[in-house]
């Protein structure tokens, strides 16, 4: 019998960490089956090629996991390969599989419920005489010791180039009314001693990402400090993932997190609303305040990157509140701002609530709100286009010293935003690429007429040279009369010593000139940029090689007085 376990991700770097838990399941319960296929496909693939891969080599067996990102295309499949395969078993499970099944309302598919390690044995007999019920599920008692869901040739096979999804505990310490966890908010753990053995055989394969799935992954604030200070003791240049809650931080935490190396950790942090009623009525009891702290003190070192939510639609969010949110979190820090509609997940308690909430929804996967009875659908038409600017101008490494700027300056970031929202519209940009050229260009017509206009062009300036450009656009070009960068290299050629330690050699002078960019900043920038001021204005090189951090830019360094170093 030959069975293949079907995985439709939303790119080709993700995996599909539940095949991994049933394939090893099968092989626990069905000795009988010797053939058992990991595939792996994406939501973007050509959908008949993804057809033909499955079906080819007539498989007895096929098995999908089903979400939201996925379902329409699992549902559409599942129809054609009952024609295509009239014999084959089908077997759907995840999150999004009773959806399924209910939708298509034929026989066609069997479904299986809850976690795959209590599936009834019932399941694994049926499988093998080919008599498949229409559904089953597993029995109430979660299991506290889930196993390591991989072998090692997964990692040269399936897990190929791709992120490895691991998870430490199962379960959410949260109830939150949108979510399919909300149903149940216990909480299975692997010891600490566990996780390290497990990770270890992860490690041993060199993998570029290692994202903890664990719905709060320091909801124990001991058991995670021992964990990352674990991480932190190997050898490996990985990039772990997490998400976690901005709670129970300690001290020795802090400490901690402080000695990361830039791109080692990374953070997803929920703050959903800052609007203390929205909070009570999705039962998610937090302090805004400390959570607020958390993510300034994580971000203060900047060496995590820190991704951030805010969700757009939830109950008694109005314009307003929705939008003081945005403003509350944007100081603290966060180098990513995701602004993202609610959906209404079948089966979770806010689904319950519609009618009560009057939130109307899109019918069809991923369910996005429309319309709730504090927005009406040209206000969630107007904050979806105020996050997507929000989106393209903030959560990418164009524009750090713009934020960092505006940030020092209190400067009314849902005002700015809406203006750069304005303009965007008025300049097609959602019909357009969102290039670093266009979107500074936007930025630098909002400011111009401003105080700081000039300042903040140099920032525009300063940040564009740090992504690695060789040369400025016309909008950031210096004016004429000010002094050139091809003049300003002849000069700095002729003054600068024949050597400057960290920097050049005598050896390697002419190619430091060659590859480098120099250009004169005025005080006021350097004092924004965080440059100690020297004299009126100052000279900083852009060097051709990127700089240890989290976005990499190029690395500068400020040549002022170096004229007379020896």
């Amino acid at each position: 019998m030959k069975v293949k376990l079907i995985g439709i991700n939303g790119r080709y770097s993700h995996s599909t960490l539940a095949l991994f838990y049933v394939r090893n399941q099968l092989g626990i319960h069905c000795p009988w089956l010797k053939d058992i296929e990991i595939i792996q496909f994406t939501i973007n693939d050509s959908y008949y090629q993804t057809l033909l891969r499955i079906c080819s080599g007539k498989p007895d067996g096929l098995f999908f996991s089903a979400y939201v990102w996925n379902s329409d295309l699992i549902r559409r499949l599942l129809w054609d390969l009952g024609l295509a395969l009239p014999s084959c078993s089908l077997v759907i499970g995840g999150p999004q599989a009773g959806v399924i099944d209910r939708e298509m309302e034929n026989d066609k598919c069997c479904v299986v419920h809850g976690e795959v390690e209590q599936l009834d044995a019932t399941f694994y007999s049926d499988l093998e005489a080919n008599r498949l019920r229409a559904s089953y599920g597993s029995n109430k008692v979660h299991t506290a010791g889930f196993p390591f869901p991989y072998q090692s040739s997964d990692f040269e096979t399936s897990l190929r180039n791709r992120s490895i999804y691991y998870e430490s505990s199962r379960g959410c310490p949260f109830s939150c009314t949108y979510c399919l966890s909300s149903m149940d908010n216990t909480v299975h753990r692997k010891s600490v001693e566990v996780v390290k053995s497990e990770i270890r055989q992860i490690l041993v394969h060199r993998p570029k990402v290692v994202r903890f799935v664990d719905r709060t992954f320091n909801d124990v604030p001991e058991r995670a400090l021992a964990i990352w200070d674990f991480l932190l003791q190997e050898d490996v240049s990985t990039l772990f993932h997490f998400e976690i809650s901005p709670r129970g931080f300690t001290p020795e935490i802090f400490e901690l997190l402080e000695t990361v190396p830039s791109g080692h950790f990374q953070f997803e942090i929920g703050i959903q609303s800052t609007n203390a009623r929205t909070l009570a009525a999705i039962r998610r009891p937090l302090d805004i305040d400390e959570q607020l702290d958390v993510i300034s003190r994580l971000a203060a070192p900047g060496n995590i990157h820190l991704h951030t939510d805010l969700i757009l639609g939830l109950p008694f969010e109005t314009e307003s509140s929705y939008l003081q949110s945005f403003a509350r979190l944007f100081p603290a820090g966060a180098h990513y701002i995701q602004m993202g509609l609610l959906k209404i997940l079948p089966d979770t308690p806010l689904e319950n609530s519609c009618q009560e909430f009057e939130i109307h929804h899109c019918a069809s996967p991923p369910y996005e709100i429309m319309s709730t009875r504090w927005m009406d659908t040209s206000t969630v038409q107007h904050l979806y286009w105020f996050g997507e600017c929000v989106e393209k101008f903030y959560n990418n490494r164009y524009f750090p010293s713009i934020w960092n700027y505006l940030r020092t300056i209190d400067e009314d970031i849902v005002q700015f935003f809406s203006g750069i929202l304005l303009i965007s519209q008025k300049r097609l940009l959602f019909d357009r690429a969102a290039t670093q050229k266009l979107l500074s260009e936007i930025i630098l017509q909002l400011t111009e007429n401003r105080d700081d206009g000039e300042l903040i062009q140099e920032l525009l300036r300063h940040d564009w040279l740090r992504c690695g450009h060789r040369s400025l656009p016309d909008h950031l070009q210096v004016e004429k009369g000010e002094q050139q960068p091809v003049d300003l290299r002849k000069h700095l050629y002729g003054v600068l010593p024949e050597q400057i330690e960290g920097l050049y050699t005598k050896k390697n002078r002419n190619y430091f000139f060659r590859k480098s960019l120099f250009f004169s900043f005025s005080a006021n920038s350097l004092d924004a940029l965080g440059y100690t001021r020297v004299n009126n204005s100052g000279i900083l090189c852009f060097l051709p090689e990127r700089e240890a951090s989290l976005f990499q830019l190029n690395r500068v360094v400020r040549l002022d007085g170096m004229e007379q170093n020896s």
